[in-house]
């Protein structure tokens, strides 16, 4: 595990009760930094998880707030700056496929309107709003934005087509934030493969072993394997802005 002494550093990771979110909160944390663990407002896990690490001497903070919803995204990141004294990194990682199974790209009917506005709202809109709350202090800071994105965004078969699509949108939405903060701040993304998360765990072990069989690492990407790439985009990569990288164990 990658580390680096992270001492007065400010940290805001959204969607981060459990899975990627969790193991990047806790990397930075274990880092020395000070963390605000945003989770949403009716998910008990999150106030848990922070409560635990806190016994743990981390310094973690829950902050609830739903990123889909205008307004309360802005407030949310507006009460965590105000906690932290200031931001260094954003981390935007919540994300929602919107479905419990992945719906065939055929199945256009699936995808009603209300499907596509909920993936939206959450994968890219509130990426954005987040972003644009953020943007005043990360400039003082001379901080890093780091976006999860997926390999579904880059032209790999997704949960659904309005998944893939919110996924591409992002990666094209990290590109154009790094215009738009730069210098002072640099925006960076990760699109990971499969990964051992709540989302993934009950799907059938047949449909995962198949996807692990077409990776060079021949295993599931584990949450703290995409938190040290988000780590690394955050707490160094000083010349890194722009870009998306792919963490997928090498998918062939």
């Amino acid at each position: 595990m990658i580390g680096a002494d992270l001492s007065g550093r400010r940290i805001l990771v959204t969607g981060a009760s459990s899975g990627i979110g969790l193991a990047t909160v806790t990397l930075f944390a274990r880092n020395g930094a000070s963390v605000a663990l945003n989770h949403l407002p009716d998910d008990p896990r999150g106030p848990a998880e922070a409560e635990r690490l806190a016994g743990e001497g981390l310094a973690v903070m829950a902050l609830p707030g739903d990123v889909s919803q205008p307004g309360a995204a802005e407030a949310m990141v507006a009460a965590g700056i105000a906690a932290l004294g200031g931001l260094d990194v954003l981390v935007n990682n919540a994300g929602t496929s919107g479905t419990t199974e992945p719906i065939a790209f055929e199945d256009l009917d699936a995808m009603t309107e209300e499907f596509w506005q909920t993936i939206l709202a959450t994968n890219l809109i509130g990426p954005y709003r987040c972003s644009r709350a953020a943007a005043a202090s990360l400039k003082e800071s001379g901080g890093a934005i780091v976006n999860t994105a997926s390999v579904a965004g880059l032209g790999r078969r997704g949960s659904s087509i309005a998944y893939s699509a919110s996924k591409a949108g992002l990666i094209n939405l990290t590109r154009s934030l790094a215009r738009a903060l730069a210098p002072e701040v640099r925006v960076n993304a990760v699109a990971p493969g499969l990964v051992a998360t709540p989302w993934t765990e009950p799907w059938p072990e047949a449909r995962k072993a198949a996807t692990v069989q077409h990776t060079m690492l021949r295993r599931m990407a584990r949450p703290e394997d995409i938190a040290e790439t988000i780590f690394f985009l955050a707490a160094g990569a000083a010349y890194i802005t722009g870009e998306t990288i792919t963490v997928d164990g090498g998918a062939l």
